[in-house]
């Protein structure tokens, strides 16, 4: 029997030369390679600032302390996405306002938003579902209309375009990527905030690190031993090993992504006409980090594919599931029909570049043999 892990992080042995040499170079916290790394990603994506932080949770936390959220404000968020994306909002005791998604691209129901719209909402955070962009000229035009600020949880979009743009260079205030060990570009633990905004910048680089005027590197650099506390700051920042692992991946970012696009081209090909898969609208480009099907038997074909060692995963459980949040916020089931819905039927197969053209055969084989198609 096969022994298909749902996600493997491509490496070979330029990951482990440049992890080396940060560690030969005796600097391991954040340093030349994290300005390095922040250089080179910034130049890809298009922006004019680049920040790396230790996680995509603590790149929305300083962004969202970057626009100034306060308690009492509320932000509109999807329900159908990871738990960082509303408990970073909680963090300031403000709060998390769920909006329902569409039942095709599992993203934000941009139609739906505006009926949350309140005089506390302070800002959106669209979450790019799978990879996919949201739409966002529809919450660029709300977002004017009601005062609002856009950061985008870009977790799953690197690297994703919306109308030919890159996610990370659109015209929000702030962008925030996730280098985790399951996503497009892994540094094992990471994220990145982006922004056309050199006040933002600048603010989240100072609250990386403890609010500390200068950074340690330039402290231990020549700089001076001086240092003054300008802000009350978080321990956020990253490492020149995860920033090296960083600019490895970078390189063959493209390449990584364009592996995923072929797999998820034979799985469309293979699934058509016979089981629900996502949509993905036509003035937009994926990072396909996820492949979702739509099944009516969805944990029977995840035990049916784990017995035939095919590893899969559900994404998400949504927000107003949880009963942290059911029990704070009194979300009520009733208000998130779609989400509800998807939520049921959702499974994610493997998707990844070291997934073999055998391995990908016999996923779809077996997804097949097992699934049960959904009948509206």
């Amino acid at each position: 029997m096969k022994n298909i892990l749902f996600h493997k992080t491509h490496t070979t042995q330029d990951e482990l030369n440049a992890v080396a040499d940060a560690v030969k170079s005796g600097w391991l916290t954040m340093g030349p390679k994290v300005m390095e790394f922040e250089e080179a990603f910034k130049i890809y994506i298009g922006s004019q600032e680049a920040v790396m932080l230790n996680s995509a949770t603590a790149a929305l936390h300083l962004a969202l302390k970057a626009i100034g959220l306060q308690r009492g404000d509320e932000v509109i968020l999807p329900t159908n996405t990871f738990v960082a994306t509303a408990e970073v909002v909680t963090y300031f005791d403000a709060i998390p306002v769920l909006c329902d998604i569409e039942y095709d691209t599992h993203n934000i129901d941009v139609n739906k938003i505006e009926l949350l719209v309140t005089k506390k909402t302070k800002a959106i955070i669209p979450v790019h579902f799978g990879g996919q962009p949201c739409d966002m000229d529809e919450i660029y035009t709300l977002a004017k209309k009601y005062n609002l600020k856009v950061i985008e949880d870009a977790a799953h979009a690197l690297p994703s375009k919306y109308k030919g743009v890159k996610v990370g260079n659109l015209p929000s205030d702030i962008t925030c990527f996730s280098f985790y060990a399951t996503k497009t570009l892994s540094t094992g633990e990471g994220g990145m905030a982006t922004t056309q905004s050199n006040e933002y910048s600048k603010h989240i680089s100072i609250n990386r690190l403890h609010g500390i005027s200068k950074d340690v590197w330039d402290r231990y650099s020549g700089g001076g031993w001086e240092y003054d506390i300008v802000d009350n700051g978080n321990k956020y920042n990253s490492t020149d090993i995860n920033a090296a692992l960083g600019l490895s991946q970078l390189k063959k970012l493209e390449w990584m992504r364009d592996k995923r696009a072929s797999i998820a081209n034979r799985y469309e090909k293979a699934f058509e006409s016979k089981l629900e898969t996502m949509c993905i609208k036509n003035d937009r480009e994926t990072s396909y980090h996820l492949f979702q099907i739509k099944v009516s038997n969805r944990d029977e074909l995840y035990t049916k594919l784990k017995e035939q060692g095919i590893g899969t995963s559900v994404h998400f459980i949504p927000i107003h599931k949880h009963s942290y949040y059911q029990e704070k916020y009194q979300y009520k089931n009733e208000d998130y029909p779609v989400s509800n819905s998807v939520f049921k039927k959702v499974l994610s197969l493997p998707i990844y570049p070291d997934l073999s053209d055998e391995d990908v055969e016999y996923i779809i084989e077996n997804v097949l043999k097992y699934a049960k198609k959904v009948h509206k």
